[in-house]
């Protein structure tokens, strides 16, 4: 783990770190921020937000820049790694009064050097569709709040649509509008299309055309964002209740579902391939969640407190020469029957296409890297590796990995104590699961602590943990089901006491949650879930039925043990702002974060350092 310890290092603000590429340098030039670069006060705002759009301008800075600061909303050029920002020059500025906004997105295919079209959320539950470039405001959406009163809390356009675009509120409701709609001057009325497992579509009763097309209703509290995949039909949500849901946009079919380990999930993004979803949240994990196999397959522990941001680098992502396993094997067409995508669908990109090709000249597995970051209200920057010995347990390696490291997660035991086992080179077995014991046998005995495990497990790989009599765990996954089982009703009791002590035992060591434990409540009370009174009474009135979900889903395959599944260390963990991270992208050159303190930063990828030119 690349995390400094102990003493004054760990709160020095890192400007530098290095991964196996080489060394991200931040450039402090290239910082973007209010005019006056002053430090906002943000007690009490909503988070900063980033987003970018590429014009193909002809001059080679085609790149647009947008990010909100408390009632503020900024548009610039963007000038990456390449030249200073120059603060003084703002394509467009706007203050806006009794709202803030929320979230933003540019729609990619209708950006232009002269025009681009930009989705504005706001606190009060308004959409605004503005262009910056131009100065002018084209449409106010739910204007009256008829539709939703709830602050807004993602907006995207629709892939591949010039005037579809979908909205999340804190109120747990999403809404399909067309920008060429008009929103009505009453109330929509609304019809059942479609329900399933907590979730319901809604169309518009309407006699001529008007906004919204769709509402969804998903879970319990509040939508906290939403994410396309790569192809744009399908959509993963997450919730305030914990819960990870994934549909076909299109029919509106629940394709799978995932529980938080602990609270509720605020952040998820898609793999470039499409084959895999990391959520964040409350329960201070990134979780890796298997679309082809509907199952968590990972999650990683880094972070002090809650997860914000998650997202994939592209660029880094990676695979060798080699031939697939079976599940990655074949054509695109039986690739994506599989799934249900339809056949004949577009790769999104080539990290797709080379996934799902088939090289019949070589025997060993394909080689595979997906790199994802995640950002928190701890300030920190954790970067992971999420590779073949975690994705295919049970092939034999193709290369030998030093980078990611894979620990066993802190078990509790029956009297209250905790075992930790951590696995570098060669991991521990865990102790029998066999449904009654599989959580207090870690302290009564089974393999000593420094034994090895039979047969070896593989480079630093945590395996699926057996019983005695050599059964599987309780989510030992066989098939593509997206069905969960049961836990046990002798884990009962256990599980209720491993609930409420609200994931202090996911902690390797008691002494560092303890020394961080005042940070960690300063940090969550910051939280821009709770900004407004209506989300706190709707988080009281969820809170009991959210308990007892999680009470119910732990040891499923929903929600997995942490014994159960590969915990996954950082390659980095560096404390890069004084208040907490809002954002985390990857661009070609660079990567960028934001605090809430209005402070948007540009990171240089290894060899793309330049001399920094005049404005």
């Amino acid at each position: 783990m690349a995390a400094e310890g102990g003493g004054k290092e760990t709160n020095e603000i890192k400007t530098q770190f290095t991964t196996r590429e080489g060394v991200y340098k931040l450039l402090t030039h290239s910082e973007y921020s209010r005019p006056n670069r002053v430090p906002f006060n943000s007690q009490g705002s909503n988070p900063v937000k980033v987003s970018f759009v590429n014009v193909n301008d002809q001059s080679g800075n085609g790149d647009r820049i947008c990010f909100n600061v408390g009632r503020e909303l900024y548009f610039y050029i963007y000038k990456g790694v390449r030249k200073a920002a120059d603060l003084s020059k703002p394509v467009d500025k706007r203050i806006y009064k009794g709202t803030q906004p929320t979230c933003h997105d540019f729609n990619p295919l209708t950006a232009t050097a002269e025009s681009v079209s930009l989705l504005v959320g706001f606190s009060a539950g308004q959409v605004q569709l503005i262009d910056p470039i131009k100065k002018e405001t084209s449409k106010l959406f739910n204007e009256e709040r008829l539709i939703d009163k709830s602050r807004v809390t993602c907006v995207r356009w629709v892939p591949g649509s010039e005037s579809l675009f979908l909205v999340a509120h804190s109120s747990g409701s999403m809404y399909l509008y067309n920008v060429e709609n008009t929103c009505g001057t009453t109330a929509p009325h609304y019809q059942l299309l479609k329900q399933g497992d907590n979730f319901a579509v809604h169309t518009c009763k309407s006699k001529s055309a008007r906004n919204p097309l769709l509402r969804w209703t998903v879970g319990d509290g509040a939508l906290n964002e939403f994410a396309f995949s790569p192809d744009g039909k399908f959509l993963a949500c997450a919730s305030q209740d914990g819960f990870l849901r994934v549909f076909g946009f299109d029919a509106a079919e629940l394709h799978g579902t995932m529980k938080s380990y602990f609270g509720g999930l605020l952040c998820v993004c898609w793999s470039p391939d499409g084959r895999y979803i990391v959520a964040g949240g409350e329960d201070d994990l990134v979780t890796v969640w298997s679309f082809l196999d509907c199952r968590v397959i990972a999650r990683g522990h880094g972070h002090k407190s809650w997860v914000s941001v998650v997202a994939f680098d592209h660029c880094t992502t990676s695979v060798e020469d080699g031939e697939l396993p079976a599940e990655f094997s074949g054509s695109d067409e039986d690739f994506h029957e599989q799934i249900h995508f339809g056949a004949g669908r577009e790769r999104a990109n080539s990290s797709h296409s080379r996934l799902s090709k088939r090289n019949s000249t070589e025997s060993r597995p394909v080689s595979v890297t997906y790199r994802f970051g995640s950002v928190g209200q701890d300030t920190q920057l954790c970067l992971w590796d999420l590779t073949e010995d975690i994705l295919f347990p049970h092939l034999p390696l193709s290369r030998t990995r030093t980078h990611t490291n894979v620990m066993s997660a802190t078990s509790p035991t029956a009297t209250g104590k905790t075992v930790t086992t951590v696995s570098i080179t060669s991991t521990t077995n865990s102790s029998g699961t066999n449904g009654k014991d599989n959580v207090s046998d870690s302290s009564a005995g089974g393999n000593p602590t420094n034994a090895l495990p039979d047969p070896l497990p593989r480079s630093n790989s945590l395996p699926q943990a057996t019983n005695p009599a050599g059964g599987s765990t309780p989510n030992s996954h066989t098939g593509s089901s997206c069905s969960s089982s049961s836990s046990s009703k002798g884990n009962s009791i256990i599980d209720s006491a491993f609930i409420a002590t609200k994931f202090a035992t996911l902690s390797l060591h008691d002494s560092r949650k303890e020394r961080n434990e005042k940070d960690h409540k300063r940090n969550h009370s910051m939280g821009h879930i709770s900004s407004k009174s209506s989300d706190k009474l709707n988080q009281l009135s969820s809170s009991r039925t959210v308990k007892a979900e999680a009470a119910k889903t732990l040891g499923t395959t929903l929600c997995p043990r942490m014994e159960e599944v590969p915990l996954l260390e950082p390659l980095v963990c560096k404390k890069i702002a004084h208040e907490r991270l809002t954002v985390l992208i990857f661009l070609e050159d660079c990567l960028v974060t934001a605090c809430q303190e209005g402070f948007i930063c540009t990171w240089a990828r290894p060899g793309k350092v330049v001399s920094l030119q005049a404005f």
